[in-house]
């Protein structure tokens, strides 16, 4: 009985895990099995996916600068703030050299965070002109 019980739950789980990709799937798929499908009142359907980013957003490209700038949008201002905070920090210690620790490792940890925004942007803009240059030029 016991074997059975662990069996039971066993494929229960293995459900569970997977269940996901059965859902993603039929979503993505159930539009294309009803395209073009006449109703029994000789209607036909039909089904296209949309946008859902009306943004003027079309390509992957498009979207990448819109999700960077988002972060930036939001990074910016907790990076001033975190500044602010390390400033903070070491007016507090007052010489203390475990306070003046925790603030330098806080001043360490902002700047390293602002220079991954800052490469982020970097990085992606320079991806995306070289992919337009070479989109250009055939």
């Amino acid at each position: 009985m016991k074997y059975i019980k662990y069996k039971k739950y066993h494929i229960m789980s293995f459900l569970a895990k997977f269940s996901f990709v059965f859902i993603i799937t039929f979503s993505l798929l159930s539009p294309l099995v009803f395209v073009g499908a006449v109703t029994s009142s000789g209607n036909t359907i039909d089904a296209k996916i949309e946008n859902p980013l009306k943004g003027g957003i079309d390509t992957i490209p498009q979207f990448i600068e819109a999700i960077i700038n988002i972060v930036l949008v939001v990074g910016v201002p907790i990076l001033v703030l975190a500044i602010i905070y390390a400033g903070f920090l070491y007016v507090k210690a007052q010489g203390n050299s475990g306070e003046l620790e925790v603030a330098h490792r806080t001043l360490l940890y902002t700047v390293v965070g602002g220079a991954l925004l800052l490469g982020a942007f970097i990085i992606a803009n320079a991806i995306g002109d070289t992919v337009k240059e070479i989109g250009a030029g055939v």
